[in-house]
């Protein structure tokens, strides 16, 4: 059975981070999407409890994927869940750059490789923090997230 990791921030979870959740729930016996509590982001939108509920509803419709919350190290949490790789998204050859960095970084200190999944052209525009601001600002993202993530979009707007 080969599982792998799924880290990000995700806030919120949009449709590109959906869409390779679902090409890794198609490729592996098992996908853990790990929701990072980013200490070194000021403010985020959604609590991790909040990020992982949103993503556990989004996913609801894949038996094969699960969702927890840290604040440790990534390569320590594809460990603990007996990751074989970690997943990451690229959007842009900008991501590229950065992502491959992170890579070698976890390649080196854990022996765990990094597979890369391209997001569609449909999504590759799309960022957690453009759909933030975008939401604070009143504007519909519902086009770019799923529904349970637009409804709490909506909730957060109208405090």
């Amino acid at each position: 059975m080969t599982r792998v990791l799924y880290p990000g921030s995700f806030d919120p979870v949009h449709n590109g981070h959906l869409e390779i959740i679902e090409v890794a729930a198609g490729l592996f016996d098992g996908v853990t999407v790990a929701v990072l509590r980013n200490t070194s982001k000021a403010s985020p939108m959604f609590d991790v409890d909040e990020r992982v509920k949103m993503i556990e509803e989004s996913v609801s419709h894949l038996p094969n994927v699960e969702v927890v919350g840290f604040s440790r190290l990534v390569v320590e949490v594809a460990q603990e869940v007996g990751a074989d790789f970690i997943v990451k998204g690229l959007r842009a050859v900008s991501d590229f750059e950065s992502e491959m960095h992170q890579a070698h970084m976890n390649l080196a200190i854990s022996g765990v490789h990094t597979v890369f999944i391209p997001s569609a052209t449909e999504h590759s525009f799309v960022a957690s923090k453009l759909i933030r601001e975008i939401a604070r600002f009143g504007g519909d993202v519902s086009t770019m997230v799923p529904g349970p993530v637009a409804d709490r979009l909506g909730e957060k707007a109208e405090r």
